[in-house]
């Protein structure tokens, strides 16, 4: 039975401010929304699917605040987008053929996954620095991308650890204009989620009511306030939640 007393909705006004500010900061919001829509009853499958659509304002805003960062990307932004949005609809698609059971099962699995990528995410920054100038290998970049994308379509926490990875990795450019692409990615994978689920998943249009505008909202008032804490306390904040979330699903079936 999922609780929408006014408490649970104010507690997930609350969790998608912070998931807002917490994604200006350092991004993993998507990793505090999905325990907060369990927490108030939504099973996985409904908290995964309302997670995915509720985030889709916050990627928008993030794209129009890195917009001048995108100019001269076109080639690039054209290709990936295209390998993204298939990618996200293979992903969308596995997770609304598939039983139910099997998100169940292995959702404790994906939530530890996006734990560990997001606390390592400092080392991959370093480790994937990308290189100005040097021309793009689009013959691992765009499957690399698709794979990212279909992650990002079944479940999607920590997709932006995982693009930025891929794309320091892959395309040879400044970590800052990588970065508004791989904003510009995060919104095409969602927009295909949107889409994809309004129509044949289990969503909780009131949860998604409440949390899309607040995780917008977060994004840009609460980036002010998360910027005065050290990016390791919410990182750490994040990383041990996420953890704690998959370790109870996985002792929980």
């Amino acid at each position: 039975m999922v609780d929408t007393s006014p408490s649970s909705l104010a507690f997930l006004l609350v969790a998608g401010l912070v998931a807002g500010a917490v994604n200006a900061a350092a991004g993993g919001g998507s990793l505090l929304v999905f325990p907060s829509l369990l927490a108030v009853g939504l099973p996985p499958l409904a908290a995964n699917v309302t997670n995915s659509i509720a985030q889709w304002p916050g990627y928008l805003g993030i794209v129009a605040g890195a917009r001048r960062d995108l100019r001269g990307q076109g080639r690039r932004i054209m290709f990936t987008s295209v390998v993204s949005a298939a990618g996200s609809a293979v992903g969308c698609a596995l997770l609304l053929v598939l039983p139910s059971a099997v998100f169940d099962a292995v959702v404790p699995a994906l939530v530890l996954l996006a734990s560990a990528v997001f606390a390592l995410q400092p080392l991959i920054r370093r480790w994937t620095a990308p290189t100005p100038g040097a021309p793009d290998r689009l013959a691992t970049l765009l499957p690399t991308v698709f794979l990212a994308a279909v992650y990002g379509g079944y479940f999607g926490g920590a997709l932006g650890v995982i693009l930025i990875a891929t794309l320091s990795l892959f395309a040879h450019d400044s970590l800052v204009r990588l970065n508004a692409l791989k904003g510009l990615l995060s919104l095409v994978v969602a927009t295909v989620t949107v889409v994809y689920f309004a129509i044949g998943a289990p969503v909780h249009w009131l949860a998604v009511g409440v949390l899309a505008p607040t995780t917008l909202v977060g994004g840009y008032v609460g980036a002010r306030v998360a910027r005065r804490s050290p990016e390791r306390v919410l990182r750490a904040a994040v990383v041990l939640l996420g953890l704690t979330v998959g370790v109870y699903l996985l002792l929980n079936p």
